[in-house]
C-alpha cells in the first residue's frame, strides 16, 4: 500500500523540497499552507504529474484551536482521496525564523516562536495520532544551531532544543504502536527563511560557508531527499535519533 505523508508548510522552502523528494520515492502526500494557496496548488500539480496523489490543506500551525477543525478536514481528505481512514507519515517542518539578541527579543517574538515551533509540534501531533497508522513515521525539523551558537538565534535555537527532547518522548510513547520519531537537523540552507538571508545576504553566506566543512551552505535538495530516505523501509530501524544534515556545520 501506497504510503501517505503529511508535509507542514510545504507551499515552500524545505517543506516544498522534502514533499516532492517522498513523490519522487513513490509516497502520496498531503500538502499545507498557511496563506500560499497558490503555492501549495502548484506542488500538488507537480505532485499529481508524478503520478502520485496529492491534496493542499490549509493550517496555522501557531493556532491550536484549529487542529480539531484540521484533524477532520484531513479525514475527510484521506477518505475522499485515497479510501482510507489514517496516513502513514508526518513532517513537522513548518516554521519561521526571528533573529534578535537576548538583549533585544521582545516577549512577543519569543512566544510566536514557541507557539510555531514548539507548542505546534507538540499539539498539532497529539491531534493527528489518531489518524497516524501503526508502525508509522515522525520527522520533527530542529537546527543545526541547537549545537553551535550563533549570535541572533538564542530563543529560536532554544525552541528547537526543547523539539528534539520532545522528538525522544514521542519515540519512547509512541513506540508500543511502532511509530518510529526522529529529529533532522539540517544546518545553514538557501531558502526564504529569515526573508532569504541565508540565500541573499553575501558575507551572512560567506560566514556559514567557512563554518561549514563542506566549503558551502546548504540548498533544500540537500534536505529534502534526506528526509525522504530516512522515511523508507531501508531506515525503519532508525528511531529517536538526532540526525544533522550540514555538511558539516561547525565543526
Amino acid at each position: 500500500m501506497t504510503k501517505i505523508s503529511i508535509v507542514t508548510g510545504s507551499s515552500r522552502g524545505l517543506g516544498r523540497n522534502t514533499a516532492l523528494a517522498i513523490a519522487r520515492h513513490g509516497g502520496d502526500i498531503i500538502v499545507t499552507y498557511h496563506s500560499r494557496s497558490d503555492d501549495a496548488d502548484a506542488v500538488v500539480s507537480e505532485i499529481k504529474a508524478m503520478g502520485r496523489k496529492a491534496l493542499a490543506l490549509k493550517l496555522d500551525v501557531a493556532d491550536i484551536s484549529s487542529f480539531a477543525g484540521f484533524a477532520e478536514n484531513l479525514r475527510t481528505g484521506l477518505r475522499d482521496v485515497w479510501g482510507r481512514e489514517t496516513f502513514d507519515h508526518l513532517v513537522n517542518n513548518a516554521g519561521h525564523g526571528d533573529m534578535a539578541s537576548i538583549a533585544e527579543t521582545t516577549e512577543a517574538q519569543f512566544d510566536k516562536l514557541v507557539d510555531v515551533h514548539f507548542k505546534g509540534v507538540f499539539f498539532l501531533t497529539q491531534a493527528l495520532l489518531p489518524l497516524i497508522a501503526d508502525g508509522g513515521r515522525i520527522v520533527n525539523l530542529s537546527s543545526g544551531l541547537t549545537k553551535g551558537a550563533f549570535p541572533g538565534f538564542s530563543a529560536y535555537s532554544a525552541v528547537k532544543g526543547a523539539v528534539e527532547v520532545l522528538s525522544l518522548y514521542m519515540a519512547k510513547e509512541f513506540g508500543a504502536r511502532g511509530i518510529a520519531v526522529n529529529t533532522v537537523a539540517p544546518g545553514a540552507i538557501e531558502t526564504d527563511f529569515l526573508g532569504g538571508a541565508v540565500r541573499d545576504t553575501p558575507d551572512l553566506n560567506k560566514v556559514f560557508a567557512e563554518m561549514t566543512a563542506l566549503g558551502r551552505v546548504g540548498v533544500p535538495d540537500d534536505i529534502g531527499p534526506m528526509i525522504a530516505s530516512l522515511l523508507s523501509e531501508d531506515n525503519r530501524w532508525v528511531n529517536a535519533q538526532r540526525i544533522e544534515v550540514s555538511g558539516g556545520q561547525g565543526i
